[in-house]
């Protein structure tokens, strides 16, 4: 598994009429996806901040409508836990129960949809 949590610098520059994030070359061999000519989609996700990732013609439909914010958490989360499984605590018999009396008379589908004014 690549350190997602490694750092490269890099600049901002121009390319013919164009401009460019010129990145060092251990980036690109840390992370060999980003080979000379492959498609990019760059999404800023606040100011200053920008994620990028690959458009790779392999990747389902389906992945590329996730929602590339809550991909890169999920993958801090997924290091995190491989880097410190001592940090990870069971639920206790008390919160089980607590979460089993909250979700009462709750049913769900996996088939089912949700409306569009749901929310997260």
């Amino acid at each position: 598994m690549t350190d997602s949590s490694a750092s490269f610098t890099g600049t901002v520059t121009t390319t013919g009429r164009s401009s460019a994030l010129l990145l060092e070359k251990p980036f690109f061999r840390a992370n060999p996806e980003f080979k000379v000519k492959a498609k990019v989609t760059a999404h800023v996700v606040g100011p200053g901040f920008v994620l990028v990732a690959v458009d790779a013609e392999s990747v389902s439909a389906a992945d590329h409508d996730a929602d590339p914010v809550a991909a890169a958490y999920l993958a801090f989360l997924e290091r995190d836990m491989l880097q410190e499984p001592a940090q990870l605590t069971p639920f206790s018999a008390g919160s089980v129960a607590a979460l089993d009396q909250l979700l009462e008379g709750v049913s769900v589908r996996d088939d089912e949809l949700l409306p569009d004014d749901v929310t997260f």
